[in-house]
């Protein structure tokens, strides 16, 4: 795991489309919600672009974010949460996504609203394991 500028990156065995449905998958089976998935690749290719693989999730839970909201507006700029999975010109595909302590420090949250917002490491251990990510 790699830490930098408050992004946390993480390797995946898996390829990005695959990665991206796992973390949807773990993340319905916790029933939080998906607003969308944003094929960045797809999207170069529409403009005549070319771009490796990369693919971002926009996911949360109304009711803690909102929360986190009420306490400080500004972290909207920042919610939805998000995970980006990207295939590097090594070859490698990493998954990344906001260090809940850098926002914790960004917006001044107490440690119960991280608690909000800190459920996203272990979600993505689960979705990058070897077993079933249900």
């Amino acid at each position: 795991m790699n830490a930098n500028n408050g992004i946390i990156s993480q390797l995946s065995q898996y390829s990005v489309p695959v990665t991206i449905d796992r973390l949807e998958a773990v993340l319905q089976v916790k029933g939080i919600t998906i607003f969308a998935r944003i094929d960045q690749q797809a999207e170069a290719e529409k403009a005549g672009l070319s771009l490796c693989p990369i693919q971002l999730l926009l996911f949360g839970n109304p009711k803690a974010g909102t929360s986190l909201m009420v306490a400080e507006p500004t972290i909207a700029l920042d919610l939805p949460l998000k995970i980006l999975a990207w295939k590097a010109t090594d070859g490698k595909v990493w998954v990344s996504y906001n260090d809940p302590n850098y926002l914790k420090q960004r917006f001044s949250l107490c440690d119960e609203l991280v608690k909000n917002i800190a459920i996203i490491a272990p979600l993505i251990d689960r979705a990058l394991s070897f077993a079933d990510c249900k």
